[in-house]
């Protein structure tokens, strides 16, 4: 199941819940029963990766297989 943050605008709190897809944009109930209203923020998330010698563009391995789709210990871009 998808993971969703929801902030409250007027002191930054955020709440992540988890929902279905079909759940994304209903209302949240504020958890203090405060009358907060929190709508659904955009979640971000970095990547990083490493620069092959041969190549200006980032190489980045994901998991225990490359994106290039050979095994990590077999693609010569680590």
């Amino acid at each position: 199941m998808p993971q969703y943050e929801y902030i409250n605008e007027s002191d930054d709190e955020v709440l992540v819940l988890l929902r279905p897809m079909s759940q994304s944009d209903d209302k949240v109930a504020d958890p203090e029963g405060r009358g907060r209203v929190f709508t659904r923020k955009l979640s971000v998330f970095g990547v990083t990766g490493t620069k092959s010698p041969s190549s200006s563009t980032a190489h980045v391995h994901v998991g225990g297989c490359c994106p290039c789709g050979k095994p990590q210990s077999a693609c010569g871009n680590q």
